[in-house]
């Protein structure tokens, strides 16, 4: 098994909130045999961790997952590796979730390029 990082985003949705959006960068290992299986097995965590916490007065906030924009293998652990997760806010615009999804797209290509090359 090979340890991969991937980059799990989440839209925080407030109900009754606007002006800005806030989105949950979470940087997360997987352990998997290659990206393929880590790709797919990182979107299955960020649907898996979606959320919803309610508030005594009846509001939700939800962990909406959006995609993963990046995944990298991991071939040694050395000090100073930096690992983190970030709350970005951001004007409201569909510009950000449309940038994750096409990264994710490329993302997802590029792996099955490689995979069908090395089935070949």
């Amino acid at each position: 098994m090979k340890i991969f990082l991937a980059k799990i985003i989440y839209k925080i949705v407030k109900p009754f909130e606007e002006g800005i959006e806030q989105y949950d960068e979470q940087l997360c290992f997987v352990n998997a045999r290659d990206s393929h299986e880590a790709f797919f097995k990182a979107r299955m965590l960020g649907v898996k961790n979606e959320d919803e916490i309610k508030h005594e007065n009846g509001t939700s906030i939800l962990w909406k997952f959006i995609d993963v924009p990046y995944l990298k293998e991991i071939t040694s652990f050395e000090d100073g590796l930096e690992l983190h997760s970030s709350v970005l806010e951001k004007e409201p615009s569909e510009a950000y979730e449309k940038f994750i999804k096409a990264r994710a797209s490329e993302l997802q290509t590029t792996i099955e390029v490689n995979l069908h090359s090395l089935l070949l």
